[in-house]
């Protein structure tokens, strides 16, 4: 079998940490800056960050319109916090010009659980896997409302919020709130490279 080659968007954000994790699952990976990166990729990662700051980053380096078009494809994509935001149809608390690639049906609040301070971490239960994951929310985003044709793998109660979906996929995308880079726990990123 030809070992896959995924991209990982690094404008701005945690690149480096999901690069580790797709190694240590024996992918090649290229850092994604300029539309070219995008040539022979498998498979995408959209890392966490600061949405509005990679949106535009996106639009400046060119790269919104090409990855678009292989998102809608059916490129198998993953975004993590400020990734998820991105691939989110909409975003309630956006800026008005920012622009989403509109591939998971959704609606999100940025910063939905509170600023840097209210950060956390949380054992979850995600559909499918035999222990629980630890998550690492860093200013996360929570997901508002669904549409049909997603399928929520987790949910998490935390302070006045209860059963806030933070896993959940659609088709070829699959995006968490949370930045599972951050740990050693690989299997989010295997349910990417299981697309393929």
């Amino acid at each position: 079998m030809s070992i896959p080659l995924i991209g990982v968007l690094a404008l701005q954000g945690a690149s480096q940490e999901h690069i580790r994790a797709l190694a240590s699952l024996g992918a090649d990976t290229v850092e994604v800056r300029v539309p070219s990166d995008l040539a022979g990729i498998q498979a995408l990662v959209l890392p966490g960050g600061e949405s509005t700051t990679m949106s535009m980053l996106l639009e400046s380096s060119g790269l919104f319109d090409p990855i678009d078009e292989l998102v809608c494809g059916g490129l198998p994509t993953f975004g993590t916090c400020a990734g998820m935001i991105l691939l989110a149809s909409d975003v309630l608390d956006g800026r008005p010009d920012q622009r989403n690639f509109s591939a998971i049906d959704m609606a999100v609040r940025r910063n939905a659980f509170g600023r840097q301070i209210a950060s956390f971490e949380t054992d979850l239960d995600v559909d499918g896997f035999d222990r629980p994951f630890r998550a690492v929310f860093i200013r996360a985003p929570g997901v508002v409302e669904i549409g049909a044709g997603v399928e929520v793998l987790a949910s998490v109660d935390v302070g006045d919020h209860h059963g806030v979906p933070v896993v959940c996929r659609s088709g070829s995308v699959l995006v968490s709130s949370f930045h599972p880079e951050l740990t050693d726990d690989t299997r989010l990123h295997e349910l990417l490279l299981e697309q393929l």
